[in-house]
């Protein structure tokens, strides 16, 4: 039997761990730490602006247009929500099969899944055109009378799915990170940053009594969490699955989008710890090699699921005999927007294979760019269902073109300054591993008496 890689490297000590993992917060920002900061804000500045133009002048900068009404925002909402689900598996799954090797990235993965919602979130209220007047999509007693939301709309589940998934995660990413809070403020030295750190820890004295409620509460969060990353998902595919469009009334969307969400989100959890080690060296002994193997894997697993889910479309659409159901899936395939279809499947389905070689799992360049892969691939996907769906239906007179523009482009890579940013902003702010998680697993993998 073989024995399990040390999950820290280095003749860490417990003493060790704290420093280390503290360090980014009481020292001065590093260089390669600035330089991501840096060109982060200028996205998400070049960001704000174009959205504040979008919102001045009005929707029609954007691409969306008849039939094609539903444009980058939708696709770009679902891009991110996306995104956020590796880090409730990572966090809530993985914690309640006690899976030791997430300890050093649970904590970061859970912060890209509060990050990623926050910038999803704003795309349906800037497909609205109107964002001020968004409360509307809110169902509460108000002064309108008998107008109230349609509870029937897949779009409606979407506001209570989406609002219940961020509160959740916010929640239960605090609550990991209270212990860790303590050992902040515990170490400040100067009084703001000791009075902030303990209004954060609320109160943390690391008793037995405060261990007992926090594993508790952690325990239950974990467990209400864990249907969330199934749920969440599931219910953005029923904005597509319940129309009656070809293309998208199809019942294989569910367990399709969860796969691609868990796809993407382990995609983009690699892209950023791979940043992390070379922004802070020191992690490099606790998020290893191998900790990013596993998630390559998944990653490879993933898109093998992915890529059954479009084998099965095709499939299901020739066995049906529905000759407009047929017609959608050859235009995605071979029609004018063909080209996005190809580039959807070679990044999720055929790139990823590499990672049935070990060397190429534990490559960081290798690794690195194909999860940037992942990712251009995953919103393709989204870019697939929604575009070529709709602007070819049951009436030829009825065809268009997406009228793609350069705001649509703007937002959607300012989107990422935006993601970046928080993302960075935490790294300085927040331990990013849990001191309280990694401390157990420290001779996990170890010989005894190396200490």
């Amino acid at each position: 039997m073989m024995d399990r890689n040390p999950l820290i490297l280095g003749d860490k000590t417990y003493k060790d761990i704290t420093d280390d993992i503290c360090e980014p917060l009481e020292t001065v920002p590093g260089k390669q730490w600035m330089m991501m900061f840096f060109s982060a804000k200028s996205l998400l500045l070049f960001y704000l602006a174009s959205v504040a133009t979008i919102l001045f002048t009005g929707m029609g900068l954007m691409g969306t247009n008849h039939p094609v009404a539903w444009g980058t925002d939708i696709v770009t909402f679902v891009f991110w929500i996306g995104i956020g689900h590796a880090g409730t598996l990572i966090s809530a799954v993985l914690y309640l099969f006690r899976q030791k090797w997430r300890t050093s990235v649970a904590r970061s993965a859970e912060a890209m899944t509060v990050f990623a919602v926050m910038t999803a979130g704003i795309f349906p209220l800037i497909h609205t055109g109107r964002p001020w007047l968004d409360f509307w999509l809110l169902p509460y007693p108000n002064q309108r009378g008998p107008l109230w939301v349609n509870f029937r709309s897949p779009l409606l589940w979407d506001v209570f799915a989406v609002s219940t998934y961020a509160t959740v995660s916010i929640v239960f990413w605090y609550v990991g990170l209270v212990p860790d809070f303590a050992t902040v403020r515990d170490r400040a030295k100067n009084k703001i940053r000791k009075k902030v750190y303990g209004i954060l820890s609320l109160g943390w004295r690391g008793s037995t009594r405060n261990w007992s409620h926090y594993e508790m509460v952690y325990l239950l969060l974990a467990g209400l969490a864990t249907p969330l990353v199934l749920s969440v998902h599931t219910i953005v595919s029923f904005d597509f699955a319940v129309a009656s469009l070809p293309g998208w009334h199809t019942t294989i969307f569910p367990p399709y989008f969860v796969a691609g969400a868990i796809f993407s989100g382990f995609g983009m959890v690699v892209t950023l710890l791979t940043l992390v080690r070379i922004g802070f060296p020191k992690f490099k002994d606790y998020i290893t090699i191998d900790h990013m193997e596993v998630m390559n894997k998944i990653i490879m697993c993933t898109g093998l699921l992915v890529g059954y889910a479009y084998c099965s479309e095709l499939f299901i659409a020739w066995y049906s005999g529905v000759k407009y159901e047929q017609y959608a899936f050859i235009n995605r395939a071979l029609g004018p927007y063909w080209w996005s279809y190809w580039i959807m499947f070679s990044c999720n389905v055929f790139i990823p294979q590499i990672f049935w070689f070990r060397a190429a799992r534990r490559s960081i360049p290798i690794m690195f760019v194909i999860s940037i892969f992942v990712n251009i691939g995953m919103w393709f996907e989204r870019f697939v269902i929604t575009v070529t769906s709709l602007h070819r239906d049951f009436l030829p007179s009825n065809w268009g073109m997406y009228d793609w523009s350069i705001y649509d482009a703007a937002i959607l890579f300012g989107s990422f300054g935006m993601f970046l940013t928080l993302f960075l902003l935490y790294l300085r702010a927040f331990p990013a591993i849990s001191i309280a998680e990694v401390k157990p697993v420290l001779y996990v993998g170890k010989k005894k008496g190396g200490h």
